[in-house]
C-alpha cells in the first residue's frame, strides 16, 4: 500500500482520478490497501489502493 493510501480513514474525502463523474466520496474503511468509498454517484466501491491513488479532497465547500 502507498504511504498516502495508509492515511486514509473513514470520514475523509477523496476523488477517484479516473471517474471523476463518481463525484467526492467518503471513505467509509481501510483494510490492508481494500479501500471501501461511498460516491454520490456510484454506490459504495472497493478499491485496490495498489492499483488506483486516489485523489484527496480537503474541502467539500466549492
Amino acid at each position: 500500500m502507498t504511504s498516502f493510501a495508509s492515511l486514509l480513514t473513514p470520514g475523509m474525502f477523496v476523488a477517484h482520478p479516473n471517474q471523476p463523474d463518481w463525484g467526492v466520496g467518503q471513505v467509509q474503511s481501510n483494510i490492508d490497501g481494500r479501500i471501501t468509498v461511498n460516491f454520490p454517484e456510484e454506490g459504495k466501491v472497493v478499491i485496490d489502493a495498489s492499483r488506483v491513488e486516489l485523489v484527496p479532497i480537503f474541502s467539500t465547500n466549492a
